[in-house]
């Protein structure tokens, strides 16, 4: 929330709103509920907000980053750069128990979460393909996300047809 209050002011709904749109497809962040955070943001004095009017329409609470959230989310940001923690999968689970599965049932389910993984694939190179079309300057940080996305899913793939290889078949 501070990094997209430190684009610029916003209303609830607009912090929601790219939550669920645009950090949600790179992410898992839950947009359920912002206001309880931003209430603890503002407690600690990184957020401060304010009743403004556009026009006719109703007055809204507009929330800004202060100079003390911005120290905090650049902190943030450089520890998240630097931080070097072990990705985890929910198939790794799955694998743990792979010699208790059926090697059939085992290979089935590997097959289905194949497409599935090529079906993302295709998604994140649609979605890299129209940050190309856009403007290099505004979307290269999108860019660098969906090029990392496709590298760890091209790896998943592989990955997984190789698993489906080693395992054998029943006599």
């Amino acid at each position: 929330m501070l990094g997209l209050l430190a684009e610029g002011p916003k209303h609830g709904y607009e912090i929601k709103k790219t939550m669920e749109d645009v950090l949600s497809t790179f992410t898992n962040v839950d947009s359920r509920s912002i206001y309880y955070p931003l209430r603890r943001l503002e407690k600690k004095g990184l957020v401060t907000k304010k009743l403004g009017r556009k026009g006719k329409r109703p007055e809204k609470l507009t929330y800004h980053i202060t100079p003390q959230g911005k120290i905090s989310f650049e902190n943030l940001l450089s520890s998240n750069f630097l931080t070097f923690q072990r990705p985890t999968f929910n198939i790794d689970l799955s694998l743990y128990f792979l010699p208790l599965v059926d090697s059939t049932v085992a290979r089935r389910r590997l097959r289905s979460r194949l497409l599935g993984m090529k079906k993302i694939l295709i998604w994140l190179q649609e979605r890299k393909s129209e940050l190309d079309r856009a403007a290099k300057e505004t979307t290269y940080h999108l860019r660098a996300i969906i090029e990392h996305n496709i590298e760890l899913t091209r790896a998943d793939i592989k990955f997984t047809q190789k698993l489906i290889k080693s395992l054998k078949s029943p006599n």
